[in-house]
C-alpha cells in the first residue's frame, strides 16, 4: 500500500498527476464536492451563528467510503484540490468527512499540472486556509438563504416552481433593462456624405467622407448639387507614426469573451473545454482574475518568440491586475509549455488551446507600428472639407500572431479605410462619384453571453468561478433565452452625384437582426419587476458588488463571516415577511385598450402556461360574461404587444377547407402554433405567423408531415419512422423512440441499421426495469448510477433497506412489494398518495425539491414551511 494518499477533484487530473509521482503516492479523485448542505431543508441554523448541516449525497457515499479506507491505511494524506475558495472548501470538507488529523494531513496548491509544479507543491505544503473556507461558506450560506426564503414568495405572489438567486437576479435585471432600452429607442436619421476620387495616375482611388452629417435630406441634396461643378484638391496632408500594443494574457472573463467572439463558444462550453485542458496539463488554472505571468513563463515565452521570429519581435511586458478584489489564482491563463503550439485532442480543445497560446505569446511581443495619413480635401464651392484616412503597417510585431476582437456588432461603417495612394498638398482630384446615404442611429446592443460577462465584471458582480453557472442558470430557469431573431425591412434614401447630375433612389435594408443574443422572457420580466419593487437590495448593482467585496474581505481575514451574514440576513428576512403579508400578486398585466366589438378591456399578462391576452375581467356575478383568452405568438411579448396585435390573436383558431376527408384548422396551443388535420396536431415551423397560413400552405405543412411520418422500413410487420427531436435524430418503432448515434448515416439508414438499433433498444429496455407497477405509475429501474424509483415523472433515490440498514441487494429489489416501495416514496414526497384535491400541494413540494427548497408548501409562508420540514 502507498505511504501517501493524494486527493484531487477530478479523475482526469488524478491520472495526469499520478504519472509525475513515484510508487509511494496513490492519487485518487473526490469527483468534486463530497458533501453539501442537506436537501429538503435550509440546512442552516440561523439562531446558532449560521451553523450548517451537511450530508454526503447518495452518489458520493461509495467514493467517501473508499477514500476513508485509503486515508486510514496511508501515513500521510495530501489534499490537492484547486487553489481558489471552492477548492479550499473541498479540502476542508474532505478533512472533516474523512476524519483526518492535522498531524498526518498536508494541503498543497499549484496552478499548472506539470511535474516541476507538482514536485514544488509537495516540497512546500501548507495547512487549510480557513479564511478562504469561510469566504466560500459565506457565499454558499447566503445564496441558500436567498433562494430558500425568496423562492416561496415568488410561488405565492407570481406562480409555483419559480426560484431566485442573488447574482442571477442581477444578471436578469441587466438583460431586462437593456431590452426595455432597445424597445423605447427611437431611431433618428441623418445623411452621410462619402465620395470617391481619382488622382489621374492609373487606377489610384481616394475615398473620403464628410465628418459631419446632414439631418435633412434637402440639405444633403443641396450639398451634392453644390459639388456638381466644383473643383477638388488636397488642402491639407498629415502623416504621423502610430502604434498598437497587445492585450494582456487571458483571465477567466476575457477568455470567455474572446472564445465567444472568435470561436462562437458559449461561456459554459468554454469553461468545460478549459477544464479539460487544465486537467490534462496543457494550460494553467482557468479560474483567475490575474493577468500576471510567472518568471518561468516570461522566460519561456521570450525563448519561443526569439527562436521563431527573432529578437526584434520580443518585448518583455509585466501586466498587473487592476481588480482590487483579485483573489483566485496568481497567474493568467497560459499554456504550460510555450513550445507546444497546438495539442492533441478534439478540434474544440485544439482551437481553444491555440487561442490561449496566441494571446499569451502575443502579450510578450513587440508593438505593431503604423504610419497614418490624413488628407483634407477642399471643395471650391463649399467651406466644408472631406477627410480621407489611410494607414500603412510598418512593423507587424504582435499582429504576426494575434489581434483582439471587439464586442461591437458593427464596426465603423466608414467607407474611408485602407491604404491611400501617394498624395501632395495642392494636388487636384477628379470626382468619380459622391453619395448622400440615409443612415439611422442604432439602439444599445443587446447582451451576448460574452458582453454580459464583461458587464458583470465591470460592475464587480460575481467572480471567475460564477460567470458561467450564472448565465446557464438564468437560461435554465426560463428567465432568459439565447436565440437568433430575424430583422425587418427598412427603406432608406440614397442620393448619388455622378456624371454631373444628382439622382435619388429608395433602397431597402434589413435592420434589427440578432445573432445569439440574450432576451428576457415574459416571466423573467415579471419576476424582475417584482424583485425590483420589493427587494431592491437583491437586484441593486452596487449592493451586490459590495457583497462580493465583503466576501473578498473574509477571504483576506479582514471580516468575520457570520457577522457579515447577520448584517445581510436581518433586513432581508424582514423584507420577505413584509412582502408575503402586503404585496399583491404579480403577472405583468398591461391594459392595452378596449375591444371595439364588445367594449370590454383588453389585457396582456403572464398566465399559467405562458403569455396571453384577455378580453374582459373576471367577475363573481353569475350572469357576467366570462373573459376570453388567447395565447401570444412566440414573436410577441407582454411588454410590447399592441392592442391591434392582441386582437389578431383572437382570430385563432380558424377553420380551412377539409383536406383528404379530414377537417383542417389553424390554432395556437401550449407548445406553439399548429395545423390540426383530423386528430393530428402538426407544429408550424419556427417564426412562421399562424395567421398567414392559408389553405395552400396548410396542405403543404400537412404534406411535409405525411412525408416525414412515412415508414422507412418495417420490423416484425410494424412500421419504422424517423424524425428529429430535442435530443437529435431518432427512429420510432412500436412506441419506442430510439436515438440514432452519429456513427450511422441518418439520411440513408439501411435495413440492417434499423434492425440493429431496434435490437439494441429492446435489449436495453429488457434490462431497464427491475419491477413495474404500471397502474400506479411506479417502477424500480436500473440507472446510470444504480437502481432508482420512478414515480410518475419523478426519479427518486433508493434509500437503505430498513430491515438491514444497508443497500438493497438485487434479490431484495426483485422481491420488494408495492407497499414497501410506496413507503420509500412517501419518505421523499410526503403527500404523494393523498387525495386528488391536495395534488397541487404535492406538485409544489416536488418542484421545491428540484429547486433545493423542498419542504415549503405552495403557500410559501413561514408556518407552512416549518410544518412541512417537521414532517420530514
Amino acid at each position: 500500500m502507498a505511504k501517501n494518499l493524494l486527493i484531487v477533484e477530478s479523475p482526469a487530473k488524478a491520472k495526469t498527476i499520478e504519472g509525475y509521482l513515484g510508487k509511494d503516492f496513490l492519487v485518487k479523485s473526490s469527483y468534486g464536492h463530497i458533501r453539501d448542505l442537506i436537501k429538503g431543508d435550509m440546512g442552516i441554523d440561523i439562531n446558532n451563528n449560521f451553523s450548517q448541516t451537511y450530508e454526503v449525497p447518495a452518489d458520493k457515499k461509495q467514493v467517501v467510503a473508499e477514500l476513508k479506507k485509503l486515508a486510514k491505511e496511508a501515513e500521510m494524506v495530501w489534499l490537492a484540490s484547486d487553489e481558489d475558495r471552492e477548492g479550499e472548501a473541498i479540502s476542508w470538507h474532505l478533512f472533516e468527512t474523512l476524519g483526518l488529523k492535522e498531524a498526518t494531513t498536508k494541503r498543497i496548491v499549484f496552478h499548472e499540472i506539470t511535474k516541476p509544479a507538482i514536485l514544488k507543491a509537495i516540497e512546500t505544503p501548507r495547512t487549510i486556509d480557513y479564511n478562504l473556507v469561510h469566504a466560500q461558506q459565506a457565499r454558499r450560506v447566503l445564496d441558500r438563504l436567498v433562494g430558500f426564503e425568496l423562492s416561496p414568495v415568488l410561488w405565492k405572489k407570481i406562480k409555483p416552481s419559480l426560484s431566485a438567486g442573488r447574482v442571477q437576479s442581477v444578471a436578469v435585471r441587466l438583460i431586462v433593462d437593456r431590452e426595455r432600452e432597445v424597445n423605447k429607442f427611437n431611431a433618428t436619421a441623418a445623411f452621410k456624405i462619402s465620395a470617391s476620387f481619382s488622382t489621374g495616375k492609373g487606377r489610384e482611388i481616394v475615398k473620403a467622407e464628410l465628418p459631419q452629417r446632414f439631418e435633412k435630406e434637402v440639405d444633403a441634396e443641396a450639398f451634392l448639387k453644390d459639388c456638381i461643378n466644383a473643383g477638388f484638391n488636397v488642402a491639407g496632408l498629415e502623416t504621423r507614426p502610430a502604434k498598437r500594443n497587445p492585450a494582456a494574457p487571458f483571465t477567466t472573463s476575457t477568455l470567455q469573451q474572446e472564445a465567444s467572439r472568435k470561436l462562437g463558444y458559449s461561456v459554459s462550453r468554454t469553461m468545460q473545454i478549459a477544464q479539460r485542458l487544465y486537467e490534462s496539463g496543457r494550460i494553467t488554472y482557468m479560474r483567475t482574475d490575474s493577468v500576471n505571468l510567472s518568471e518561468t513563463a516570461l522566460q519561456a515565452a521570450a525563448s519561443e518568440i526569439k527562436s521563431a521570429w527573432g529578437d526584434k519581435y520580443h518585448q518583455l511586458r509585466v501586466y498587473k491586475t487592476k481588480s482590487a478584489g483579485a483573489q483566485e489564482a496568481h497567474e493568467a491563463i497560459r499554456p504550460t509549455y510555450f513550445n507546444h503550439h497546438t495539442v492533441p485532442g478534439d478540434s474544440s480543445e485544439q482551437r481553444l488551446y491555440e487561442l490561449i497560446w496566441k494571446r499569451a505569446i502575443a502579450s510578450q511581443m513587440s508593438e505593431a507600428l503604423f504610419e497614418k495619413t490624413t488628407a483634407q480635401i477642399g471643395i471650391s464651392t463649399r467651406k466644408e472639407q472631406l477627410i480621407a484616412e489611410g494607414e500603412v503597417l510598418k512593423f507587424d510585431g504582435f499582429l504576426k500572431v494575434y489581434l483582439e476582437s471587439s464586442d461591437e456588432d458593427d464596426v465603423d461603417d466608414s467607407e474611408n479605410a485602407g491604404l491611400l495612394p501617394p498624395l501632395a498638398r495642392g494636388q487636384a482630384l477628379t470626382l468619380n462619384e459622391m453619395n448622400a446615404t440615409e443612415r439611422f442611429s442604432r439602439p444599445p446592443a443587446r447582451y451576448t453571453e460574452a458582453s454580459l460577462v464583461k458587464k458583470l465584471e465591470e460592475l464587480g458582480i460575481g467572480r471567475p468561478s460564477t460567470y458561467a453557472p450564472t448565465i446557464s442558470t438564468i437560461q435554465n430557469r426560463g428567465y432568459v433565452v439565447k436565440e437568433d431573431r430575424d430583422g425587418r425591412s427598412r427603406s432608406f434614401s440614397s442620393l448619388v452625384l455622378a456624371d454631373g447630375a444628382v439622382r435619388k433612389t429608395v433602397k431597402t435594408e434589413i435592420t434589427g437582426a440578432e445573432k445569439s443574443k440574450l432576451f428576457p422572457t415574459d416571466i423573467g420580466e415579471v419576476v424582475n419587476d417584482f424583485l425590483v419593487e420589493h427587494f431592491k437590495g437583491i437586484v441593486d448593482f452596487n449592493f451586490t458588488a459590495n457583497v462580493e467585496k465583503e466576501f473578498d474581505e473574509i477571504a483576506q481575514g479582514l471580516q468575520e463571516w457570520t457577522k457579515m451574514l447577520r448584517s445581510f440576513y436581518t433586513p432581508f428576512h424582514i423584507e420577505v415577511e413584509t412582502t408575503l403579508e402586503t404585496a399583491d400578486r404579480a403577472n405583468g398585466e398591461r391594459l392595452l385598450g378596449v375591444d371595439p366589438l364588445s367594449g370590454r378591456n383588453v389585457y396582456a399578462k403572464v398566465g399559467r402556461y405562458g403569455p396571453l391576452v384577455q378580453i374582459g375581467e373576471l367577475s363573481d356575478d353569475e350572469g357576467a360574461e366570462k373573459p376570453k383568452y388567447a395565447s401570444l405568438s412566440k414573436s410577441q411579448t407582454v411588454g410590447t404587444v399592441s392592442l391591434e396585435q392582441a386582437l389578431e390573436q383572437f382570430k385563432l383558431p380558424f377553420s380551412l377547407e377539409d383536406f383528404d376527408g379530414k377537417e383542417v384548422s389553424v390554432g395556437v396551443g401550449r407548445f406553439g402554433p399548429y395545423v390540426k388535420w383530423g386528430e393530428a396536431y402538426i407544429s408550424v415551423p419556427k417564426n412562421e405567423d399562424p395567421l398567414s397560413i392559408d389553405q395552400a400552405r396548410a396542405q403543404e405543412i400537412i404534406g411535409e408531415k405525411i412525408t416525414a411520418d412515412a415508414p422507412i422500413a418495417h420490423y416484425e410487420d410494424l412500421p419504422v419512422t424517423k424524425g428529429t427531436g430535442r435530443f437529435g435524430p431518432f427512429i420510432k418503432w412500436n412506441d419506442l423512440f430510439i436515438n440514432v448515434p452519429k456513427a450511422y448515416d441518418f439520411e440513408n439508414l439501411r435495413t440492417q441499421d434499423v434492425e440493429e438499433l431496434i435490437l439494441k433498444k429492446i435489449d436495453k429496455e429488457a434490462n431497464r426495469f427491475i419491477q413495474q407497477w404500471n397502474a400506479d405509475k411506479i417502477a424500480i429501474e436500473n440507472g446510470r448510477w444504480g437502481p432508482f424509483i420512478r414515480f410518475g415523472k419523478e426519479m427518486l433515490k433508493l434509500r437503505k433497506n430498513p430491515a438491514t440498514n444497508d443497500k438493497y441487494t438485487p434479490e431484495e429489489l426483485a422481491a420488494i412489494s408495492l407497499d414497501e416501495v410506496k413507503a420509500l416514496i412517501v419518505e421523499q414526497v410526503p403527500n404523494a398518495f393523498e387525495p386528488k384535491k391536495k395534488k397541487a400541494a404535492v406538485k409544489t413540494v416536488v418542484a421545491a425539491k428540484k429547486t433545493g427548497a423542498a419542504g415549503k408548501k405552495a403557500t410559501g409562508t413561514k408556518t407552512a414551511a416549518k410544518k412541512s420540514v417537521a414532517k420530514k
